[in-house]
């Protein structure tokens, strides 16, 4: 099942498997794609949201000491934040080429690491965890693996998901980090030709 980078190269279409990586691309879509995770839901209460304070602690003249107007100022215990982060949205979007451009070079990056695998289809009788193990001891994946098909049938989700390190994305919902986040790459050979013929289409 497992085949080694040189018998894959006849697999690989030349115009998407050229073996560059642009790293500015790379970074820009790994960028992107982790601001758009981000919940972006930290807050604090400045002093007009936290309870208490609306009198005056003393007089302003005569006690001794300092000036205060409240007892929630930012100065004292239990007060409001002085410039605190508020509820925001991180997420923006890159073009469209730019994100194609990325996925190509992710690729390419696990093509010249040799740990980018094809093979002609990824199926398990039952939806067993010990059926999942043994396609990952035929193709020796000892470290994490994201595996790429056309399309994902139950027994291979139900298989798969209690193994750490293991994922199973479509090739049509595959991106950059998707790709650099695992160790290894395992495509389906009708996977390859969807991604194939998506970097191509959108360069």
């Amino acid at each position: 099942m497992k085949t080694t980078k040189e018998n894959i190269s006849k697999e690989l279409d030349p115009k998407v498997f050229d073996g560059k990586v642009n790293k500015n691309v790379l970074y820009q879509a790994v960028h992107m794609y982790q601001a758009n995770r981000r919940q972006g839901s930290a807050s604090t209460k400045t002093r007009a949201h936290v309870s208490g304070g609306g009198r005056k602690p003393w007089k302003q003249k005569g006690t001794g000491r300092a000036r205060a107007g409240s007892i929630r100022s930012p100065i004292w215990r239990g007060g409001g934040v002085v410039f605190g982060p508020h509820p925001r949205d991180y997420s923006y979007s890159l073009p469209q080429g730019i994100r194609t451009e990325a996925l190509r070079a992710s690729l390419n990056s696990k093509y010249n690491a040799k740990t980018l695998f094809i093979v002609d289809d990824l199926v398990v009788e039952k939806a067993k965890t010990k059926e999942f193990k043994k396609v990952l001891f035929s193709l020796k994946v000892k470290e994490t693996a994201l595996f790429v098909l056309d399309k994902i049938d139950n027994n291979l989700k139900l298989a798969s998901r209690n193994i750490k390190g293991v994922r199973l994305k479509r090739a049509d919902d595959l991106n950059a980090i998707d790709v650099l986040s695992f160790k290894t790459l395992v495509l389906t050979k009708p996977a390859l030709l969807i991604l194939t013929r998506r970097i191509s289409k959108e360069s």
